[in-house]
């Protein structure tokens, strides 16, 4: 069984057991989350849609962790005028765990 779910503002392929990493979400590690924005639910040929979404359908997770991403470098440069800037951005991620898929 599998489900398309919008997670802020971001759409995700889970599977129940699977881990992934979505936009960081309150709360601390081993809290228990739930998703109400399920689009789709696959189980085998059978495949339900929702418009947009799927009614009482919910995702059940566990936050497992807060973690930061890979360090990202913006340099910005106006030629021949010695303009030059350089930033750097590390994105906060969170690492969850999908518990239950349920309809």
């Amino acid at each position: 069984m599998y489900a398309i779910v919008d997670i802020a503002g971001q759409q995700f392929k889970i599977e129940k057991d699977k881990e992934i990493f979505v936009h960081r979400q309150a709360g601390e590690a081993g809290d228990s989350l739930s998703f109400g924005s399920v689009m789709l639910v696959g189980d085998g040929d059978s495949i339900n849609v929702g418009k947009p979404f799927i009614d009482g359908a919910k995702v059940e997770a566990t936050l497992l962790e807060h973690v930061k991403g890979d360090k990202i470098f913006v340099f910005k440069k106006k030629r021949r005028k010695g303009y030059q800037k350089e930033n750097g951005h590390r994105q906060q991620f969170s690492k969850v765990k999908i518990e239950n898929i349920a309809l």
